[in-house]
């Protein structure tokens, strides 16, 4: 027992947002941990550039998940593919920074039906055949962000926070079908939507001075947080929210 508890060896997982940034590190540790992968992204180019590494034990599907049309083209594929599914990663989102009292009701729509909504409606489709399975995970990739207070935007912070109760409440409801439910609250990671603010020199330094471990994450640090929960030596850990985030949330105030 002991050496196939560090393993996804024949595991069948989805990734949302699986072509870029902590998505295609899910990816990547995924396949070498053994599992099948199906990615899901809108633009078929980025996945199929990540496939062509990858051409056993990757598959690609194209959709946007922001609609009801693409979640059930999704859950249509996975049950087409496989019949059942082991693992299910909540990871694709988007943000629109700017103040509360700008946004727009069509950007509200926008983010939350990327983050929240698709979430919530692809953990109701798949539920079916995630209790096919006898070690069933849903990860959701959630923030710091839900957590705490960032200079994010209130509409994604809100639907981070939703994405963390959510967990709570699923990993209650959905235990006795012996499926885990835990989020991933990453702080600013090296991801190409992270870039568009971290490319300022000013506010990179202001993020680093208030890390304790003096550094921007990096995709496979958050990858390996989600490998781990997915396997059978986490099989005791449901409902949680694990903050990936070199110590920001715990980094109370301090003298400058």
């Amino acid at each position: 027992m002991t050496q196939n508890r560090w393993t996804l060896a024949g595991k069948k997982a989805v990734v949302t947002g699986g072509s870029k940034g902590i998505g295609a590190a899910i990816v990547d540790d995924f396949i070498s941990l053994g599992a099948e992968v199906l990615a899901v992204a809108r633009k078929e180019e980025d996945l199929q550039r990540l496939k062509e590494k990858y051409p056993e034990r990757l598959f690609s599907f194209s959709a946007d998940i922001s609609t009801p049309q693409g979640r059930q083209a999704l859950a249509d594929k996975v049950q087409e593919q496989w019949g059942a599914l082991d693992i299910l990663i909540n990871n694709v989102g988007t943000n629109i920074r700017k103040p509360t009292a700008d946004y727009t009701p069509d950007e509200y729509d926008f983010v939350m039906n990327t983050n929240l909504r698709s979430a919530f409606d692809l953990n109701r489709q798949l539920y079916p055949l995630l209790q096919k399975s006898s070690q069933g995970n849903i990860i959701h990739v959630s923030s710091v962000a839900g957590l705490v207070h960032v200079r994010t935007g209130s509409i994604y912070g809100m639907t981070k926070a939703a994405m963390n109760q959510l967990t709570r409440n699923l990993a209650a409801e959905w235990a006795k079908d012996g499926i885990r439910v835990n989020a991933i609250a990453p702080w600013y990671i090296s991801t190409p939507l992270a870039q568009t603010v971290l490319q300022n020199k000013e506010f990179h330094d202001a993020v680093v001075s208030r890390t304790p471990m003096q550094q921007v994450g990096r995709p496979e640090d958050v990858a390996g947080a989600v490998s781990f929960l997915c396997m059978p030596a986490a099989a005791y850990i449901t409902g949680q929210t694990l903050a990936v985030d070199g110590g920001f949330t715990i980094n109370g105030f301090h003298p400058l």
